[in-house]
């Protein structure tokens, strides 16, 4: 029997890809940006070079997963807000696309062009139903601003029939990532009941010790366990607390690294006395998203590709969550 195949929209170098692949599922990704596509060519994904506006699901007839992490520059807290304003009128789209409207002419209206590509997936999905061949399975993930949108789509897919798990924000920390992050997770299910995965391990809390916490979850992991660093050090944040560049946050090597962005470079590292220390490397930076030591970063800005990626720890816990391995989903 052929594996179960995945298509990933808006796959990046490769995050949901590496989790997938790990689970036994062939995955097609399409990833328009040129640097993203040679790391994801270097590390073997199989991909589809090319704006995801201008494919749908005909395009791959043998799929039945639709997996995707729109861009988040006009939604992260990070960015200039454009998505996170625009909120109501993607809900709106949301709702007209549910009731049968084409609205990418409509677009247009949006401040910026990237805040309409949290739709597209849900294009797709209604673009599969129509054409009578619907996905068994739908992963999404985006920061959490996008969670309303979520749980839009939720009342959407529901309506076709589909079963969806309530879209939650779940702590990177708490899938074992040795980093702080937080993204809004969408799962449906066609014909049994969607899942969301349940946190294995502890939250992490700036100053409660990792031995606290609930006693049937593992302890949250240090960066020090995944970076090979001769002495501890600490972690200066480039983004200072509540907007204030003179509180910027500061951590220890023994707790999780602050959200990596594509700005990794930008954290200072000193020793304990506060001497200077090397910043960040794109390998370190690709460890604390749970990337392999050895993954084939590739093109430019590849710090910029690492820090849109999620986490491959995470998304293997919720790819097993949502359909289970590749042999199990085909079982089913």
């Amino acid at each position: 029997m052929p594996r179960p195949e995945i298509v990933d929209l808006f796959a990046g170098p490769g995050g949901l890809d590496v989790a997938a692949r790990a689970l036994g599922y062939e995955v097609t990704g399409i990833e328009y940006d040129q640097d993203a596509c040679e790391t994801r060519t270097k590390a073997g994904l199989s991909t589809l070079q090319g704006d995801v506006r201008d494919f749908g699901p005909h395009k791959f007839p043998s799929a039945t997963v639709l997996a995707g992490g729109p861009p988040c520059q006009t939604f992260t807290v990070a960015g200039h807000g454009a998505g996170r304003r625009a909120l109501d009128e993607v809900i709106e789209f949301v709702q007209r696309m549910a009731g049968g409207e084409d609205v990418r002419s409509k677009l247009s209206e949006l401040d910026d062009e990237r805040t309409g590509l949290v739709l597209e997936p849900l294009r797709w999905a209604l673009e599969a139903l129509r054409d009578g061949h619907p996905y068994e399975a739908i992963v999404l993930e985006q920061v959490p601003a996008v969670l309303p949108v979520w749980q839009e789509y939720a009342t959407a897919l529901k309506a076709h029939g589909y079963s969806v798990a309530e879209p939650e924000v779940l702590n990177t920390e708490q899938f074992g990532v040795p980093q702080t992050r937080r993204r809004a997770i969408l799962v449906a299910r066609l014909g049994t009941e969607a899942k969301l995965p349940e946190p294995t391990y502890r939250v992490y809390r700036k100053g409660v010790p990792r031995g606290q916490g609930d006693p049937n979850q593992t302890e949250w992991v240090p960066m020090s366990k995944v970076l090979d660093r001769p002495t501890r050090f600490e972690v200066i944040s480039n983004y200072g607390t509540g907007g204030d560049p003179k509180t910027r946050g500061r951590r220890t090597s023994d707790e999780p690294a602050f959200t990596v962005t594509g700005k990794v470079s930008r954290n200072r590292v000193v020793a304990m006395d506060g001497t200077e220390l090397p910043r960040f490397s794109n390998k370190e930076a690709g460890l604390l998203q749970t990337f392999p030591a050895d993954y084939p970063w590739s093109g430019r800005a590849i710090a910029q590709q690492i820090g849109n990626a999620i986490p491959p720890l995470l998304g293997e816990a919720v790819l097993r969550a949502a359909l289970g391995t590749a042999e199990e989903y085909a079982a089913d």
